[in-house]
């Protein structure tokens, strides 16, 4: 793991530089690279309901707790197997979640993927 002059932490897989999605977001809305930011700010920001949000967050918390060995450490890496101990809490699962479906990643593609129909539904009709 690298910092790069921005601050923004780089992490390295398979010989590529990965920002996380927090941290796209944040770059891609000119904040300062671990600015937190609430369900609230994400939504006035991207234009997604907050209904939908909620939801993406629901189900954050539902799949830590359903699918323990998937959670990351707070280092970011897959350890451990079905223990939560030293893993994110609900709540940082929920809102990397979150962050994932704004920025169109694999949330978006996948388990939220009925819930970005919605969206792009709603961005069709304005």
């Amino acid at each position: 793991m690298l910092t790069n002059r921005k601050k923004y932490i780089i992490y390295y897989t398979d010989n590529s530089m990965v920002l996380t999605n927090k941290q796209k977001f944040n770059k891609k809305y000119g904040f300062k690279p671990d600015a937190p930011h609430s369900k609230k700010e994400i939504s006035k920001l991207t234009g997604i309901p907050m209904s939908i949000l909620d939801q993406v967050y629901d189900r954050g918390l539902g799949a830590r707790k359903s699918n323990p060995q998937s959670v990351r450490s707070l280092s970011g890496k897959k350890v451990g197997g079905k223990s939560l101990a030293g893993k994110m809490s609900g709540p940082q699962w929920a809102m990397a979640r979150i962050y994932s479906f704004v920025m169109k990643g694999p949330t978006w593609k996948t388990a939220d993927k009925d819930l970005a129909d919605k969206v792009r539904k709603l961005k069709k009709n304005k």
